[in-house]
């Protein structure tokens, strides 16, 4: 049967051995401190004497120290009968506090430098409870001559990494330290559970502030009508104007000079220029304070885009037409979102092109593969259509849109989450949406994993983009044997184009139902050119309007005789051709 007092005898030899010949028997102790005492001889930390710089003052006033402090006194007290110390260290071993209440025993780990402002990490006390649960990550119980150094060989410590509770990063490590000769495999028990202990209760604070950090957003979203931006730990809320007016590279730019102001208090207002051109003014607008010193702040930003900024010098994507400042910045963005495998929310009124950016942004960075495209409307069912996202996505990298996530039912949305949380961080996922969603559960379950918005602006806003895409859709059509003459073109320009790209392409495919080849003037339009209106006609409404450009076609455009020819009054058809915009 092997004792205690053996184990510690074999722990000094197999020390002495190390040293002398920087080796030791198989077996002669536990992997972790070989390994250990491996990286301590690396380090060239002194085997015979503490060695300990002081760093820095610590600092108190934190979430780690907070949550952590009353973990800290209840074990001090239920050990106080005992030679046992209490020591919290910051992620890099820096000793944030310690409680012992055996007098004799705080002056011997004085004398050691286990005290405020020092580091116990391995790169200056070499094996020990605390920096080798910092190096491997795992609790470590160190024990007499197991340590490095020779003078803390009196000593048994048991130490267990905190880790925050959402990025899972080791913020600190709880310690107890005690004589060797007393070391008590409960001790390592205790560390661990006081360690999970903290983690819970800096959950519990995160979970506050945080509520605290999401309606003061909310609260500042609804009364700033320009940009809001809330930072606290590891939360970032954007709201739509930020996401959709700046790219990935301003949104970065801004978020560092954000949190480069969460971290100081006298710096309340900061203007930067982004790499795209624009400026922004950075306004503290709400400081969060739940129980801690907190770095949660809402900003108010304001955004100054001058004129000369447009999208300069970039190749065209492409399978994309349109030269608009506005559109090829869209394109550019959702190209640098996938470059960086960043998802991305494209955003925009239907049929303006939003899954057409999406793909061919894929093929023109990655020829070699294409964008998988998922419609709800192609599976059966959503338990079919949820398994098809899953299968796309069952690889290290894939490239997935998945189009009209707003119009999801709610039985397909909550599956659908649940596969997106397990694919976080790898490969890259597009979701097209309507500008004018309304649905509080996508907002809640899916548009949480997607880091950028982009806007896909309405082709009357980009209307000098028919130049591009009228002869780009006509040479999809006919192969290039068709185009438009000047006067089609000016009238199409003058369109409102309610129905975007998608209803451009649907005119120029009823277009060269009349004429296939040559130069197509403006009579060969659809009836439904003629009208100007803006807003959407019913179908009775359409055929209406259709009728009534007919009739004006066949009667010269002579009102009177297109009137008598409908069998309608004169004052009926001019009433109609106002309301309907006819030209």
């Amino acid at each position: 049967m092997v004792t205690d007092d053996d184990q510690a005898v074999g722990a000094r030899r197999a020390r002495e051995q190390f040293l002398a010949a920087g080796a030791t028997t198989a077996d002669a102790v536990r992997p972790n401190v070989l390994s250990s005492w491996r990286r301590s001889r690396d380090l060239q930390v002194h085997p015979d004497r503490v060695e300990l710089p002081y760093l820095r003052d610590p600092d108190t006033d934190t979430p780690l120290a907070h949550a952590a402090a009353p973990v800290l006194r209840r074990i001090a007290d239920d050990l106080s009968e005992q030679a046992v110390s209490v020591v919290l260290t910051s992620a890099d071993g820096l000793v944030l506090d310690r409680i012992a209440a055996d007098a004799k025993f705080e002056r011997v780990l004085d004398d050691v430098r286990l005290a405020k402002g020092y580091s116990y990490a391995e790169e200056f006390a070499g094996t020990n409870g605390i920096g080798t649960a910092l190096e491997t990550g795992k609790p470590a119980f160190i024990q007499g001559s197991e340590h490095y150094v020779g003078t803390l060989g009196s000593l048994a410590c048991a130490g267990s990494p905190i880790r925050d509770p959402i990025t899972r990063r080791i913020v600190g490590v709880i310690d107890l330290t005690c004589w060797a000769q007393h070391a008590d495999p409960l001790l390592f028990v205790l560390a661990k559970s006081a360690g999970s202990q903290i983690e819970d209760r800096i959950s519990a604070m995160n979970n506050e502030t945080e509520t605290a950090l999401l309606d003061a957003y909310l609260k500042q979203s609804r009364r700033y009508p320009a940009g809001v931006l809330a930072i606290g730990g590891d939360v970032v809320l954007m709201n739509p104007y930020l996401r959709q007016a700046l790219d990935a590279a301003d949104q970065t730019v801004l978020l560092d000079q954000a949190a480069e102001m969460t971290r100081t208090s006298f710096t309340t207002t900061t203007v930067t220029t982004l790499p795209s051109g624009a400026s922004v003014k950075i306004s503290t607008a709400v400081r969060i304070a739940v129980r801690v010193r907190s770095d949660s702040v809402v900003f108010h930003v304001s955004l100054h885009i001058p004129e000369s900024a447009p999208v300069r010098g970039r190749q065209s994507i492409p399978g994309l037409a349109g030269r608009s400042s506005s559109f090829r910045r869209s394109c550019h963005q959702v190209e640098r979102c996938y470059r960086d495998r960043e998802w991305v929310v494209i955003e925009g009124e239907r049929g303006s092109g939003r899954t057409r950016l999406g793909k061919s942004v894929a093929h023109f960075v990655t020829p070699e593969r294409n964008a998988t495209i998922l419609r709800a409307e192609s599976f059966d069912s959503a338990d079919d259509f949820v398994s098809a996202f899953e299968a796309a996505t069952d690889q290290t990298d894939f490239a997935v849109i998945v189009a009209n996530v707003d119009e999801l039912d709610d039985a397909t949305l909550e599956p659908l989450a649940a596969v997106m949380q397990s694919r976080a961080g790898r490969g890259w996922v597009a979701a097209t949406t309507s500008t004018e969603r309304n649905s509080p559960l996508v907002d809640m379950l899916v548009l949480p994993f997607f880091t950028h918005t982009v806007t896909v602006p309405a082709l009357r806003h980009r209307i000098d983009d028919l130049e591009d895409l009228v002869p780009t859709l006509l040479h999809e059509l006919t192969r290039g044997d068709a185009r438009m003459d000047s006067e089609a073109m000016r009238q199409l320009s003058k369109l409102p184009w309610p129905g975007n790209v998608a209803q451009l392409r649907s005119v120029l495919a009823e277009t060269v139902t009349r004429q296939r080849l040559g130069v197509i003037g403006v009579d060969k339009l659809p009836d439904g050119c003629r009208s100007l209106i803006r807003r959407k006609l019913t179908r009775l409404e359409a055929m209406e309007r259709d009728a009534i450009v007919r009739s004006l076609s066949e009667n010269d455009g002579s009102k009177a005789d297109a009137a008598d020819a409908l069998g309608m009054s004169r004052a009926t058809i001019y009433r109609k051709i106002k309301d309907f915009g006819i030209t």
